[in-house]
């Protein structure tokens, strides 16, 4: 894998690219909050009162009182029964899978899941299986497969990165018998999907009884780190077997605090969300109307068709012209690279006007592509 060029952030919504500025439709800051100076100054706070590490583990020195306070406003947005900190996004899935190592006789694994569940399913000391992604029958046959006894526990992404599709949780557990579970990593879901940003599990209007949250606050929420949202029986459980939380030090105290002001800004300012909606759905109107196939999706990521290799050249000189970072991913476990632009609530009718401009023109040139 080639490393990508370094960007510098600058402002709300440009970046400096090879010395020049340009708009940016990319990365997962969807209410940019990671540039609010509110944050900032909560973290400067922190840094003031505790420092910038407590350099041991939760489980003896370090268990600071800024993370319960994290923790508890955390459970309070999400409605959890409880909430516990990772200092990583990608560890949430790991800390639960090894407190649940032994308990289930088949990890069931849609096959586009994100590594962090990839990793996790390896945890789990039992058979892994994948299923097709988002395709209830095929797991269901899985499930089948694995017999009237087993206990299974589903691991899947609550929004998928790639495209933005959504989980079907409510039809997984319709198939899923009461010894199962659902292990959902949110990244991308928590913070914005459902009527109040819950996620996946509100919007697709499931109860946590057999589900498993796991979520990162460097997305929605603008900072850093990671969270299962649990039962307190589950939370205990975590702490007491799992290294992935035991042996690592936690989040830096100016990060928590950075953190709990941004869920109190995620809770009293909901026309955040309202806009980064209305923002998406301009964007793909304008898009469709263009020719373009948009498919459809709840949160903000907004992906074009595969194009031909001549073709995705072609539309990266297009927007660098136009003052656009091309914003061009190719995931792991995809064949092709695509182009994955992500809205933000921050981003002014000018801007979305100026790259729905480019791409209408560009389909104009290339009506097949």
């Amino acid at each position: 894998m080639t490393e990508p060029e370094p960007l510098e952030f600058i402002g709300t919504n440009t970046v400096r690219f090879r010395r020049r500025t340009l708009l940016y439709f990319s990365g997962c800051d969807f209410f940019r909050l990671a540039r609010d100076p509110r944050l900032a100054l909560a973290a400067q706070k922190s840094l003031e009162k505790s420092g910038l590490n407590v350099a041991a583990s939760r489980f003896t020195t370090g268990n600071h009182e800024i993370y319960t306070r994290l923790e508890n406003e955390l459970a309070h947005f999400f409605a959890a029964e409880s909430a516990l900190l990772l200092p990583d996004g990608y560890l949430a899935p790991l800390a639960a899978a090894t407190a649940l190592a032994g308990e289930f006789s088949h990890a069931l694994i849609d096959e586009s899941a994100h590594g962090a569940l990839v990793d996790a399913a390896r945890m789990l000391a039992c058979p892994v299986k994948k299923f097709r992604h988002r395709h209830i029958i095929d797991l269901k046959k899985v499930l089948w497969k694995c017999g009237k006894n087993a206990r299974p526990i589903i691991l899947t992404d609550g929004v998928f990165s790639y495209d933005g599709s959504v989980a079907p949780l409510r039809d997984y557990l319709k198939i899923l018998s009461r010894r199962g579970m659902i292990l959902v990593d949110d990244a991308y879901g928590a913070g914005v999907l459902g009527a109040t940003g819950k996620g996946t599990l509100e919007f697709e209007n499931v109860s946590r009884r057999r589900v498993l949250h796991c979520a990162t606050l460097s997305k929605a929420f603008g900072v850093y780190g990671g969270v299962v949202l649990s039962s307190h029986a589950m939370r205990e459980k975590i702490i007491e077997r799992s290294r992935a939380f035991v042996g690592t030090t936690p989040l830096p105290p100016p990060l928590a605090g950075a953190a709990i002001a941004a869920v109190k800004i995620l809770r009293s300012e909901p026309q955040r969300r309202k806009r980064l909606f209305q923002n998406v759905a301009l964007v793909r109107k304008q898009l469709r109307a263009a020719g373009w196939e948009i498919s459809e999706s709840p949160g903000p990521i907004v992906r074009l068709p595969v194009l031909l290799a001549a073709l995705e050249l072609e539309l990266k000189k297009r927007l660098l012209v136009a003052g656009i970072y091309p914003p061009y991913l190719r995931y792991g476990n995809m064949p092709h690279g695509t182009f994955r632009f992500i809205v933000s609530s921050e981003h002014t009718a000018a801007h979305l006007e100026k790259l729905c401009a480019v791409l209408a023109a560009f389909k104009k040139s290339f009506p097949h592509s």
